[in-house]
């Protein structure tokens, strides 16, 4: 499938035309082209030429100017100050490259003619522990990176890195040992998940006081670990067990996020085990690894504690543990060497941005990580109160993320019931636009904000109808929805031949930037600039909406017809764009 070049390729070709027949030994000078609020594009490309060529900026664009043929993109070209070009483009040019992308079920976003295999490690709760607010992150960015990849052609392989290992199972088993009942089900039906998670906590503070304060437990438990370790039958058997409850209680989270997660997804620490020993012997036969006091480690010049001396990666302990790092390098190693991983993108948490860096570069040394094969951590910020403090509930506990959904929900199912009866919803319709709308508040706030930023956590602005908030979006795609339901028998058709107004130019100039921002979303790995583009879109609509009469006063049939081809690509692109990040758009709300 060709893609649809876009207006700013096709006016940037024209310039290069240009160029290269005014002056051939520029031919391949870039323009410098860029969406310009004195114009539809400005190129100010001559202005680094000229000093270059030692030059008068203004006679050389002028030069270029008077060089590009007459054609039916180019609708006036003017120089300005040193030397910019101003340019605005034809009518017809807008309205004949939106039909092109109109006729395409992608829009004409093309597919990325390098796409490799990327690994996604993302959404990574823990084993027996509940979610809160900091697991929030790394499942909507990641989630919203697997769509925009795959859309743009990349193999996606997903990977939950969940935290299923460790000495506290050793605690943990041994207490469901000594009360076999403590993870019995209330019942023979499905299990929900509050109950499953109620069951992991009930167990794993018992376990705990009992750990703290009863020193055979203790020395129970500590045995128990190397059971684990040694791959005990029984002792695996009911580590099994709190994996599977976990997992009633993970997936129960991720659904109320409205996200697919896998089971076959879902590989732990524990699925790396067998490799780690093997791991540790090529690093340090390699000599990328060396033993200090007893300790397997990595050492870098650029990495140095409080006082001076290396701070090293430690990637086996003195008491011959493992760390992170061992399971982190042989997930490497698996995803490179067996997925044929081409790149590797952690979506973790920016406090561990050491711990990776150090990583990646062992990786480096090591030959797994190389100019074929690249590691990218997408760290994000932290979720902040309304106070800008991180958010905590009032008793200073951090916040359960089933809680915060939940009532996310509830504020945005309020803000739907207010207008329902106006639309004629039923209470089933409530329900569910109410969870698309609370759910798609949080993924959208989140979204919005560049990852690396931390952000505010603010309910009552993230369901706002006001705003840069996705209920603002989708309101804008079940607008567009109701105007086809009151357009008769007239159907979206472009007019190129007819005179666009100023609402419609803007509008038009911006659908036609939407495969250009999913492409750069996708290879800057920045969800954000994708938010950015669709609210832009919504109030570009709005003022089109507002000034460019589709339905009443009747416009004339043509006119008519060309603004509800607009309407139609408009929400063609809403809807493509907010499935992208993983929200829904009702078509009544």
């Amino acid at each position: 499938m060709a893609s649809v070049p876009s207006l700013a390729s096709t006016v940037q070709q024209r310039l290069a035309d240009g160029l290269s027949a005014a002056l051939p030994d520029a031919a391949s000078a870039d323009p410098l082209l860029r969406r310009s609020d004195r114009a539809d594009f400005q190129a100010n490309g001559i202005l680094a030429l000229a000093k270059q060529l030692k030059g008068n900026p203004r006679e050389l664009a002028t030069k270029v100017v008077e060089a590009i043929p007459a054609n039916d993109v180019l609708k006036e070209i003017e120089v300005s100050g040193p030397g910019f070009l101003n340019i605005t483009v034809t009518d017809a040019a807008i309205v004949d490259t939106l039909a092109a992308r109109a006729a395409e079920a992608r829009l004409g976003v093309p597919f990325n003619e390098s796409a490799g295999t990327t690994v996604i490690d993302y959404a990574q709760p823990n084993v027996a522990k509940e979610m809160h607010v900091g697991h929030l992150r790394s499942a909507v960015i990641g989630a919203a990176m697997v769509e925009i990849l795959e859309f743009t052609g990349e193999t996606v392989v997903r990977r939950h890195h969940i935290g299923d290992w460790g000495t506290q199972f050793g605690m943990l088993i041994q207490y469901l040992i000594e009360h076999p009942h403590e993870l019995d089900h209330s019942s023979e039906a499905e299990v929900s998940g509050e109950e499953a998670m109620s069951n992991l906590n009930r167990l794993y503070k018992a376990s705990r006081a009992l750990f703290d304060s009863d020193e055979a437990f203790k020395t129970r438990a500590r045995a128990r670990v190397v059971d684990l370790q040694a791959g005990d039958e029984e002792t695996l058997a009911l580590w099994q067990r709190f994996v599977d409850e976990s997992k009633i209680y993970f997936y129960s989270v991720f659904d109320k996020l409205d996200m697919d997660i896998r089971d076959g997804d879902v590989v732990g620490e524990s699925g790396y085990n067998d490799m780690l020993v093997e791991t540790c012997r090529i690093l340090e036969e390699s000599g990328v690894a060396v033993r200090s006091e007893g300790a397997l480690c990595v050492f870098f010049d650029d990495v140095k504690g409080p006082d001076g001396n290396p701070t090293p990666l430690i990637v086996q302990k003195s008491d011959g543990g493992f760390g992170y790092a061992a399971t982190d390098l042989s997930a490497i190693r698996d995803r490179v060497q067996n997925l044929k991983a081409t790149s590797l993108l952690y979506v973790v948490d920016a406090r561990q941005s050491l711990h990776f860096k150090m990583v990646f570069e062992t990786a480096r040394r090591a030959g797994w990580l190389n100019d074929e094969v690249k590691a990218v951590q997408l760290a994000f910020g932290t979720v902040l109160g309304k106070d800008g403090k991180p958010f905590k509930t009032r008793e200073g506990e951090t916040v359960r993320l089933v809680d915060l959904l939940d009532e996310a929900v509830d504020r945005a199912t309020a803000v739907v019931r207010e207008k329902a009866e106006k639309v004629g919803l039923t209470e089933t319709e409530i329900v569910e636009n109410g969870q698309y709308v609370g759910i798609g508040a949080v993924k959208y706030a989140d979204l919005s904000t560049s990852a690396a930023r931390d952000y505010k956590f603010d309910l009552d602005q993230m369901v706002s109808l006001n705003g840069d908030t996705s209920v603002y979006l989708q309101y804008a795609y079940a607008r567009i929805k109701s105007i086809f339901g009151k357009a008769g028998d007239r159907t979206p058709v472009a007019h190129p031949e007819l005179e666009l107004a100023p609402a419609e130019r803007a509008l038009g100039l911006h659908l036609d930037q939407f495969a250009e921002t999913v492409s750069e979303a996708a290879t800057e790995y920045a969800p954000h600039k994708l938010t950015a583009y669709l609210y832009q879109l919504a109030s570009l609509y709005t003022t089109f909406y507002d000034q460019c009469p589709v339905i009443k006063p009747e416009p004339a049939k043509e006119v008519a017809e060309n603004r509800l081809f607009l309407c139609d690509l408009t929400a063609r692109t809403l809807h493509q764009g907010m499935a992208l990040l993983g929200i829904r758009t009702p078509e009544r709300l």
